[in-house]
């Protein structure tokens, strides 16, 4: 029996590919990055804040301070980083080890800047590593392209430019219909638009990092008509993307946007890599149901280390603002306390 069981898991899991591996060693290094990123900026603008005019108030003297443009230049290497790992594995890896970064911040913000993280923030932590670990085991490769054209072909499949008009539809009856009347007060809205483009940009982001890939090696793809329509996709979606998030951050609460944006996005991304570079017709139902499983387990990870940040920044507030469980939306506040609209400081 257990010789059974041995060879069965033997099927199921035949170890990474030497692109998985490179793929997720470029999304692992882009979350320590971007994790560390955000607290040397927070520490680069508390040095300014000091000096001069806060951020948050409308000053600008942070653009002034080494230590913010140190910060902004890990960001960017980051980024650059997590460009190169969807040239060499799938979305479906790639994507969800985002969360990694919040568990880089949560740490670094406790041991540097001595912001306490709750038992249940570290409960958050150990359940997206977890869950990470069980994507990462299962992942499936990376099929085999030769040519920015055969992902132009995977792009103009019936089941892809169905998924992408039906994405389309959506963000431009958002944008004209329900943005007018409930961006402000509905924080779907804009959560919204950002997953839904995100998830186009994503695919284009791929394509075009494939392209690259290809081109270093001695295949030049800048020839093809087709690498630039995808660069061009990149482009328009990046810029609508960051639009509308920023316009989510400006009006809720960065604890209500963050877990779930991500939470939209990431899941968005992987319907589309499925859709778009059948990932899972390389995978048994096995494999595919333990990619859900860990992917559940770091959204939870996600959502409490997020919970856990709202406990501990609401130990600085009133005890009757905290036990309060009748908060009116309209009012700006959850039933839990939870401030949904961003409160400006005095």
């Amino acid at each position: 029996m257990a010789t059974e069981v041995s060879h069965s898991w033997s099927l199921s899991y035949k170890g990474m590919t030497s692109d998985n591996i490179k793929g997720l060693v470029l999304a692992l290094s882009s979350s320590l990055f971007i994790g560390a990123s955000f607290i040397v900026k927070k520490k680069g603008l508390k040095k300014a804040g000091a000096s001069g005019i806060r951020a948050g108030v409308g000053g600008f003297s942070y653009l002034y301070e080494p230590l913010w443009w140190v910060g902004m230049t890990t960001m960017i290497v980051g980024e650059i980083a997590n460009f190169a790992a969807y040239a060499f594995a799938p979305a479906i890896l790639v994507t969800p080890l985002g969360a990694l970064s919040i568990i880089i911040s949560a740490v670094l913000a406790d041991v540097i800047l001595k912001e306490k993280l709750h038992i249940f923030g570290i409960l958050g932590c150990v359940l997206c590593v977890v869950g990470s670990i069980t994507i990462v085991l299962h992942a499936p490769p990376e099929g085999e392209i030769e040519s920015v054209k055969e992902v132009w072909d995977l792009a103009t499949e019936p089941g892809f430019l169905l998924y992408a008009a039906l994405v389309l539809t959506a963000v431009f009856i958002i944008i004209f219909r329900y943005i007018p009347q409930y961006g402000q007060t509905h924080i779907m809205v804009y959560i919204g638009v950002c997953s839904l483009v995100g998830s186009l940009s994503v695919m284009s982001v791929k394509a075009l990092g494939i392209a690259l890939k290809l081109t270093l090696s001695g295949m030049n793809q800048l020839i093809y008509p087709q690498t630039w329509a995808f660069a061009a996709v990149v482009i328009t979606c990046v810029i609508t993307q960051m639009n509308y998030l920023n316009k989510a951050l400006d009006t809720f609460n960065t604890a209500v946007v963050s877990p779930i944006y991500y939470v939209m996005f990431t899941s968005l991304t992987i319907l589309a890599s499925v859709i778009m570079f059948k990932d899972w017709d390389r995978q048994n139902a096995t494999q595919i149901v333990t990619e859900m499983c860990g992917f559940v387990t770091i959204l939870s990870g996600t959502f409490l280390l997020h919970k856990t940040k709202d406990m501990v920044d609401g130990m600085c507030t009133s005890p009757s603002m905290r036990n309060s469980k009748h908060m009116d939306e309209e009012n700006g506040f959850g039933q839990e306390g939870i401030p949904l609209k961003r409160q400006d400081s005095l």
